[in-house]
């Protein structure tokens, strides 16, 4: 790189040891008799990476007329600070306009800092005006501005209207989708990216790992993983920590594991809480518990998510005693204050346990306001315990902070019904419906030779439905012989029994299962994996302990709670989710 700009210039040679010190460089060309201009733009960012940045704004201010490049350095290496749109709109008065470069730097900035969506969406229609924003650099600044504020729809139409489609506007785009729960496109995007023989990056590599972690798509996860292993990704720390997680949560702990032990050389703190994230969610808080004196030994620090990770085990475990004794190692042993995540398992695991009033207390009394999420999982727990006011209790709370939760309706309806208080459960149901309040949809999906095929209740799209309703009510017709009864506690009192039974037949997770044996989803000695967006009902995990004996066969589902394993008859959660 030429640092002193055009060879032809009277500036004087640069000496390798400026490189190091850009005072050097600055004071080689104060001492020359003429000085490009380039010089200035290169020691505004040599400062800026010596973090030096009041020396760069000097710098800026020394130049007799500063073009668009020296403009564009200076925002760039202020783009944390709201000092670089300042400097963006004084531009605009010079006038100077913008390039792509420019705007890439702009859009930085209002990820960075707080309150910029408004700044953020006059920028875009400016580069609108000035053609800038289907270009590369601007483009996939703009896609990763709307990602960043959870506008997923909006930076897929960005990328959509880009003409030209470099590896940083998919990497971009992947990942963005992957962190706004879209990871059926994501991984649509990282097919297309490399069917345009366009370049994976780490980063598209990671994106895509991630929404297979949310899909707990194992095929995909293996096939991910073989790409990063021919383009040399594996080893990439980055790319290392999304596999473990990737097949963490795709259920296959083992291999997760695998992964990590491979890369253990380069493992950052990251994969170490991915990998007992993956222990955790299985419920399996003595693997945790090893790995993390494991990690300690290696001299790597734990960290809240590191905590987190073992506190999830012991909820999921049902370890109450341990979920309290860590979360007081956490602070007087660590110094680190937990987090509202981390009193949610507590509470989650005293809930469990049925110490529902001791669960209230430490909710109403922690150092932060309770969110949604411990409401709702107090509330699950009243209604496993049949704690029906308690519950409505909780129910009124979760409203205060939500009045469009589903969740808080539905929970509440089905634990008066259970305890056959059907007046008010009518009451819980009208005002759902005065309120409009949609429940939401429950989906299920299982992944068949790489492909994922996904079913909501009472689904006939499929192009294979005769086959997987006839296969359905044979098996719930074998169940039925070994002794299987359905359960009605969560569904409405005033529907009649065959409507009832129709219904509880026809849910998202018996429609996935049914075509995972019907399309030969699991070979011999498989287990078939089923992943649902919502908690699975009490009749489909009844149903599946009664198929995991009739089909011979492990079933295991991932809820939005923790990982069921069904086989022979029984779940690994012991019937408490």
């Amino acid at each position: 790189m030429n640092l002193l700009g055009d060879q032809t210039s009277a500036a004087p040679a640069l000496k390798p040891e400026s490189i190091a010190d850009p005072r050097i460089l600055h004071a080689q060309a104060l001492k020359s008799s003429r000085v490009d201009r380039s010089i200035f733009n290169n020691l505004i960012t040599l400062y800026a990476k010596s973090n030096l940045l009041d020396s760069s704004l000097r710098v800026f201010k020394q130049i007799p007329s500063p073009n668009i490049v020296s403009w564009t350095s200076l925002i760039s290496v202020h783009s944390s600070s709201p000092l670089s749109l300042t400097l963006f709109l004084s531009m605009l008065r010079h006038p100077i306009l913008p390039n792509q470069r420019t705007l890439a730097s702009l859009f930085k900035a209002c990820v960075s800092l707080p309150r910029c969506l408004f700044f953020g969406l006059s920028l875009h229609a400016l580069s609108f005006k000035l053609s800038l924003n289907a270009q590369p650099f601007s483009g996939s600044a703009l896609v990763n501005f709307y990602s960043k504020y959870r506008l997923p729809i909006d930076a897929r139409k960005v990328f959509d209207e880009m003409r030209e489609r470099d590896e940083v506007c998919y990497a971009a785009v992947i990942v963005g989708l992957a962190q706004n729960s879209k990871p059926l496109e994501s991984l649509s995007l990282f097919a297309a990216m490399k069917s345009s023989n366009v370049s994976s990056t780490m980063y598209s590599v990671s994106g895509a790992l991630r929404a297979v972690a949310d899909l707990a798509a194992l095929e995909q996860c293996r096939m991910i993983h073989g790409h990063a292993v021919v383009t040399g990704f594996d080893k990439n720390v980055i790319v290392g920590s999304a596999l473990v997680d990737g097949y963490g949560k795709s259920g296959l702990v083992s291999d997760a594991r695998k992964v990590f032990d491979e890369n253990i050389a380069v493992m950052n703190i990251v994969g170490w809480n991915a990998l007992m994230a993956g222990y955790a969610q299985q419920g399996d808080s003595s693997s945790v518990i090893k790995l993390f004196q494991s990690m300690a030994n290696v001299r790597f620090v734990p960290d809240e998510y590191s905590f987190l990770a073992a506190l999830s085990g012991f909820y999921n475990a049902g370890l109450v005693g341990q979920s309290e004794i860590w979360l007081k190692r956490m602070k007087l042993e660590y110094g680190i204050e937990p987090g509202l995540e981390h009193y949610t398992c507590l509470i989650g695991a005293l809930g469990k346990a049925g110490r529902l009033e001791e669960a209230e207390r430490i909710a109403t009394t922690m150092p932060f306001n309770p969110d949604a999420a411990v409401w709702r999982s107090l509330m699950s727990s009243c209604a496993h315990h049949g704690a029906a006011d308690m519950a409505l209790r909780m129910a009124r709370r979760l409203l205060e902070l939500d009045p469009n939760d589903d969740s808080a309706y539905t929970i509440a309806a089905n634990v008066l019904s259970f305890a056959g208080r059907w007046s008010e459960v009518a009451d819980m149901r009208k005002l759902m419906k005065d309120r409009r309040v949609k429940k939401e949809v429950g989906k299920s999906w299982i992944e068949v030779k790489g492909e994922v095929h996904m079913f909501m209740a009472g689904d006939r799209k499929h192009e294979r439905t005769e086959e997987i309703y006839e296969k359905l009510a044979e098996l719930m017709e074998s169940i039925e012989k070994l002794g299987y009864k359905p359960v009605w506690d969560e569904m409405l009192h005033e529907v009649g029994k065959g409507e009832k039974k129709e219904a509880l037949w026809y849910h998202s997770e018996k429609l996935a299962l049914a075509y995972g044996i019907v399309s030969g989803a699991a070979p011999a000695g498989k287990p078939m994996r089923i992943v649902k967006n919502l908690r699975i009902c009490k009749d489909c995990h009844e149903a599946f302990k009664y198929i995991s004996r009739a089909i011979d066969k492990e079933i295991i589902v991932r809820d939005v709670n923790r990982y069921h394993k069904f086989l022979n008859g029984s779940c690994t959660c012991g019937d408490i989710w």
